[in-house]
C-alpha cells in the first residue's frame, strides 16, 4: 500500500494553482488584489476541504475501486461509537463547506442567487464523492454530499444576510422566501 502524505498533495495542488494564477495574471497584465485575495480565499478553503476529505491518501492496487458507497441518507449517522463523533462529523462536513457559500458569489457575479450557488456547491462535493471512489480508505456518502450543501446554503445566507446589512433597501435579495424586498 502506498501512502501519500497530505504536504505532497498540498504541494503539487499549490503548484497549480500557482500557475495558473500566473496564466491569469500574465494575460490581463493588471492584477485586481482584492479579487486575487478572492481566489486564495477560496484555494485555501479547497486546500482544507481537500485535507478532510482525501488525508492520508493510501493507494493498494489490490483494493482499488473495492468502493464504500452509502446511498441511503442518514441511515449511518446513528452508528457512531458516540454522539461526540456524530456531532463532529455532521457539524464539520457543514463548517467545512460554508466558506464556499460565501466565496463564491463574491468572486463570481454568475453565481448570483441561492440555487446557482447551491448547485455549485452540490457539484464540488459530488466531485469529492466520486473521487472518493477508488480508494479503499474512503467511503462515498450522500449524508457528506446532503451536509456539505448544507453548508453551502448557510455560508450563502450568512453572505445575503452580510450584503443587505451594508446596503439596507438597496438590494434585491435573491433568497427564496427570505429578506425578500419591502
Amino acid at each position: 500500500m502506498l501512502v501519500i502524505p497530505y504536504v505532497y498533495i498540498a504541494a503539487v495542488y499549490t503548484a497549480i494553482y500557482l500557475l495558473v494564477r500566473a496564466a491569469v495574471s500574465l494575460r490581463n497584465k493588471k492584477i485586481d488584489w482584492k479579487r486575487e485575495m478572492l481566489h486564495i480565499l477560496m484555494y485555501i478553503n479547497l486546500i482544507v476541504i481537500i485535507y478532510f476529505t482525501f488525508s492520508p491518501l493510501c493507494l493498494d492496487l489490490n483494493e482499488i475501486f473495492n468502493c464504500r458507497i452509502n446511498l441511503i441518507p442518514f441511515v449511518y449517522l446513528l452508528d457512531y461509537d458516540s454522539g461526540a463523533h456524530m456531532i463532529y462529523n455532521v457539524f464539520g462536513n457543514i463548517f467545512m463547506f460554508v466558506p464556499t457559500g460565501i466565496v463564491l458569489p463574491v468572486l463570481y457575479k454568475r453565481l448570483d442567487n441561492f440555487f446557482k450557488v447551491l448547485g455549485t456547491g452540490f457539484l464540488i462535493s459530488l466531485s469529492i464523492e466520486i473521487l472518493q471512489l477508488p480508494f479503499a480508505d474512503r467511503a462515498s456518502d450522500v449524508d457528506d454530499l446532503i451536509m456539505n450543501t448544507l453548508g453551502v446554503a448557510t455560508g450563502y445566507v450568512i453572505y445575503m444576510i452580510v450584503r443587505y446589512a451594508k446596503n439596507p433597501g438597496k438590494q434585491k435579495a435573491n433568497l427564496p422566501g427570505v429578506l425578500k424586498q419591502r
